[in-house]
């Protein structure tokens, strides 16, 4: 049986940059899918499992994730067009962009820096090699071939040298052994700033009477791309509690889910577990989910900073 089509492993970069793409759902919808179906291969779906997730055809994912494999992020912004033959050739484009990322003083410029108007100026009256071209197509041209204007900045990787040796083990231990492997995952929680909406009544002056603030009943998870678009939606049986400045809230899956709507939940729970819960009396809250035990029992904590809407 051939090998099933999957995205090669993502540095760590990649990663989060695919991350922010889905989490703020502010770019393009190509970009959107795009990221969202990398990252689901990224965590071992099968190509029919994320067809079915971002509503596309099988070929046209596995087109992508062949394209990834091939020349990384580029692969968001597919290059559709037509139009005229083009002015400059590969190798053209190829001596612009050293020349954009040489400093101009080795080149003999009384300057640091590019600019476009300088750098187009420079190209144009190269006697050894004059390039001609507009600071608009300069600027597009740059940015096609990922050139930015930027200062200069650090990052932290791993300094383990056996970091990828380490890391195909523990690759081959959960997908060739996963009967005989125990993973251990730690991650950190944010504050969590949701409180009951405050009441009224009687009581001495600074000694207010407080209750618990208690709800049993049926509520909704939603899994939302952006403002307008959902991509799964799931009824829960909710048991939240709320004493004060602290708060429990547990829920279970109605029912057991279909395959297929299975399959997109825990999809969606890899690529990011942000939900939306929302009540019958139309209140809502942004939650993170994290799986706990069989039967589609659920652990929901606030989100960041956010606060129950009309609750």
């Amino acid at each position: 049986m051939a090998p099933s089509v999957r995205v090669r492993r993502l540095t760590e970069q990649e990663g989060q940059k695919l991350q922010r793409i889905v989490r703020r759902g502010t770019t393009s919808a190509v970009r959107f899918r795009r990221a969202m179906l990398l990252l689901a291969s990224a965590g071992g779906n099968t190509v029919p499992v994320i067809a079915r997730l971002v509503q596309a055809d099988e070929d046209t994912v596995r087109d992508v994730i062949h394209r990834f494999n091939e020349i990384g992020l580029a692969c968001l912004d597919p290059r559709w067009a037509g139009g005229r033959p083009r002015l400059l050739n590969r190798d053209d484009e190829d001596f612009v962009v050293r020349t954009a990322t040489t400093r101009p003083a080795v080149l003999g410029k009384p300057f640091t820096r590019w600019s476009l108007r300088k750098l187009t100026e420079h190209l144009r009256r190269n006697l050894a090699r004059p390039v001609r071209i507009g600071r608009e197509a300069l600027r597009c041209l740059l940015v096609r071939r990922g050139i930015s204007f930027q200062r200069t900045k650090t990052w932290k990787e791993s300094p383990d040298p056996d970091f990828d040796a380490k890391l195909d083990r523990i690759e081959y231990a959960v997908n060739e052994r996963p009967d005989r492997t125990f993973a251990f995952a730690f991650d950190e929680f944010g504050p969590l700033g949701i409180r009951p909406t405050a009441g009224s009544c009687w009581a001495e002056r600074a000694r207010p009477d407080r209750l618990p603030a208690t709800y049993e009943g049926l509520a909704r998870l939603e899994w939302w791309a952006n403002r307008s678009t959902s991509l799964g939606g799931f009824d829960v049986r909710v048991t939240a509690c709320v004493t004060g400045s602290d708060w429990t809230c547990d829920a279970v899956l109605e029912g057991p889910l279909p395959k297929d709507h299975q399959e997109v939940f825990d999809v969606l729970m890899q690529v990011d577990p942000v939900f939306t819960l929302h009540f019958d009396e139309g209140s809502e809250i942004l939650v993170n989910v994290v799986t706990v035990g069989e039967n589609g029992c659920l652990a929901l904590t606030a989100h960041g900073s956010a606060e129950p809407v009309g609750s």
